[in-house]
């Protein structure tokens, strides 16, 4: 097919937050799927009603533009160039109500990207033509709202156990109306259906730091995950990965079971056993992007027999036919030759027993549509509470943020409290109180921006999952993740500074030491705020762990301490105001010397040359009284901004990745 006759770009989600028109009704005594669509008068499915529902498409093609752009014509050439690669071909096919299918083939035949385009997933960088259809009707990018996807790999908060994340899924997927007692019942339901009640009360665990569930334990959570809406239709990417023989055969007889409680269930799957194998209703294979074979497993074999390629006795199915459609380096053009052939005999048989819907039916599926409704089933504050409620259980959970954070605080407050033990107000300490200060600073700073920043990089891909199948909006998850935090970041923050304020015989005055206490907790959360808008920015623990004290040192080194503010180059200026550290330092010395009522100890011959009074300090640091109240401002201006460009970076990889 010509460049110019492919469709436009098919987009998976509307950047709309808003596209859900969708209700889907199940209802256990309907066995009438001939009329289980209805539809409005604009021709779009309203509702599902039934147990379960056929799935069909016809002449499915997928399309991907590879550019290939010259480096200022020094590559070969000054015209840019674009390939289309063609990785779907014609695929037809049709899935009863209630069966269990596997979808095979061999790496790189198609088998994800159909899963997808069927589901309309994870296909916003192709380009699609083709028509998808429920109980004979035409869909679109409605099909999101009416089934579940189990994608291949397993997130989830680690901190949660598992009845708390289905309950929690059961809170922002549900249907508003639906009860709280109803809820819990199908929570229940789902644990009991899927075998997870001995582990009901189990944390899910986190790799390497947080001991939880098993393998195949969080693939049934997967699916339990899904069902609690009841979805009619239900598509899995390899659920058997990384799994042993047996609980392979344990996961894959769940989807069995759900299939016979009139799910309709899509698989892909890899080199299944064989009595893995025997559990599927139907088969489809692909090869090379083209189908070798639709219909029943077990007319697969004399299907196969009569076109020359029989199955070898004792021989698993699922390898051979793999085999049969796998290019072999070694022999790829008689690889080739045997897939088209192949191909080429099931085009002929589908030809002469498939009838496809008429012309007026078959619609392209996937062109853009922008739909009206809210895609989200909780309301706003509901989402707040049950995201918050949520963190906080993961933070108190989370050892390494909790109570590692407030004991690296304790014994670090004795630490420094132990180095500058009471200090005596004489001239030699005036250099001390300055370092004490600062260092507070630099502390609290540098440990709140550790503790942030591999939030976002670990939970991204959760927030990402969550939030493109309608759970929750980015602005719900953002505020109650960094809110959640706040908490243990000021506890942090007041056992420092109460610790090393008092064993360093700090002004005493409790007036002095609330407001030290106040500043500190602002500076913790600017610093964190920091954290959080490198976090934001970069995709993996070891790279925001790398950028992050890098990024900080530039702010430390213009914190008022190892270069005095009025010295600062003109250049270097930006640096200064964007230094929390400066304005933290300028006030806690302020705190400390602004009408401090005695007289600084001067042991030297010549008293001109000594700092007698607090007032005399501040301005040897070149620090400025008038400052303190814009210093506040400052820093909380710093701590807003740094969250609001955290949220635009985040909502930014939200709204490109769905």
């Amino acid at each position: 097919m010509a460049e110019s006759e492919i469709t436009q770009k098919a987009s998976s989600t509307s950047h709309d937050e808003n596209n859900h028109d969708v209700v889907i009704v199940n209802e256990a005594n309907s066995d009438q799927f001939g009329n289980a669509i209805e539809q409005s008068k604009e021709g779009k499915i309203s509702r599902i009603r039934g147990k379960g529902v056929n799935l069909s498409w016809e002449d499915i093609n997928v399309f991907v533009t590879r550019s290939n752009k010259k480096c200022f014509g020094f590559l070969g050439g000054n015209e840019d160039k674009e390939d289309v690669l063609q990785i779907l071909k014609n695929i037809s096919g049709e899935i009863k109500a209630g069966s269990l299918v596997a979808l095979m083939g061999s790496s790189g035949a198609g088998k994800s990207t159909l899963l997808n385009v069927l589901s309309h997933r994870n296909i916003s960088a192709v380009n699609v033509t083709g028509t998808v259809f429920l109980n004979g009707s035409p869909v679109r990018q409605e099909i999101n709202t009416m089934s579940a996807y189990v994608q291949q790999e397993d997130l989830f908060i680690g901190t949660l156990t598992v009845r708390e994340h289905l309950m929690f899924q059961a809170l922002l997927r549900m249907d508003k109306n639906i009860p709280q007692s109803e809820r819990v019942r199908r929570v229940e339901k789902a644990i009991t259906e899927l075998g997870l009640a001995k582990c009901s009360e189990t944390l899910i665990g986190i790799p390497g730091r947080l001991r939880g569930i098993s393998g195949g334990e969080k693939k049934r959570l997967s699916f339990a995950s899904e069902i609690l809406t009841d979805p009619p239709l239900l598509f899995v990417d390899e659920p058997t990965s990384g799994l042993d023989s047996f609980m392979a055969q344990t996961v894959v007889a769940t989807l069995q079971n759900l299939a016979h409680h009139g799910m309709t269930i899509l698989s892909t799957i890899h080199q299944p056993s064989s009595e893995v194998y025997q559990m599927f209703d139907n088969l489809i294979l692909l090869a090379n992007g083209r189908l070798a074979y639709v219909g029943p497993r077990e007319e697969a074999i004399p299907y196969f027999e009569r076109i020359n390629y029989p199955c070898p006795v004792n021989y698993n199915p699922a390898d051979y036919f793999v085999y049969i459609l796998a290019f072999i380096p070694e022999k790829e053009e008689e690889s080739k030759e045997r897939i088209k052939f192949i191909c080429d005999k099931h085009d002929e048989w589908e030809g002469s027993n498939i009838k496809k819907k008429p012309l007026n039916e078959r619609v392209n599926s996937f062109e853009t549509t922008v739909v009206s409704g809210s895609r989200y089933q909780a309301s706003w504050l509901k989402q707040f509470f049950v995201l918050f409620h949520r963190a906080m259980l993961s933070a108190k959970r989370d050892k390494m943020v909790s109570v590692i954070r407030i004991m690296q605080s304790l014994i670090l407050g004795i630490v420094v409290g132990l180095i500058y033990l009471r200090l005596s107000y004489n001239q030699e300490n005036i250099q001390n109180f300055a370092g004490l200060l600062f260092f507070i600073v630099t502390n609290l700073s540098f440990a709140s921006l550790q503790g942030v920043i591999f939030v976002f990089p670990v939970e991204v891909p959760v927030f990402l999952r969550e939030h493109k199948s309608g759970m929750y909006r980015t602005d719900t998850y953002y505020l109650a993740k960094t809110m959640a935090e706040v908490p243990i970041f000021s506890i942090a923050a007041v056992i420092l500074i109460t610790i090393s304020y008092w064993m360093a015989n700090l002004r005493e005055d409790a007036g002095a030491f609330f407001i030290c206490v106040a500043i500190g907790v602002l500076i913790v959360n600017t610093a964190a705020s920091y954290g959080y808008a490198i976090s934001t920015m970069t995709s993996s623990v070891e790279t925001a762990t790398a950028l992050g004290p890098v990024c900080m040192l530039p702010l430390l080194l213009f914190g008022g301490f190892f270069v005095n503010n009025d010295t600062v180059p003109d250049y270097f200026i930006w640096l200064r105001y964007l230094s929390w550290f400066n304005y933290g330092f300028e006030n806690l010395m302020i705190n400390q010397w602004e009408d401090y009522p005695g007289m600084i100890a001067c042991e030297r011959n010549n008293t001109a040359s000594c700092d007698t009074t607090g007032e005399m300090v501040l301005k040897r640091f070149q620090l400025h009284e008038e400052n303190f109240y814009p210093n506040l401002y400052y820093i909380i201006a710093l701590m807003i901004s740094f969250r609001i460009i955290s949220f635009v970076m985040l909502y930014v990889r939200a709204r490109r990745l769905t």
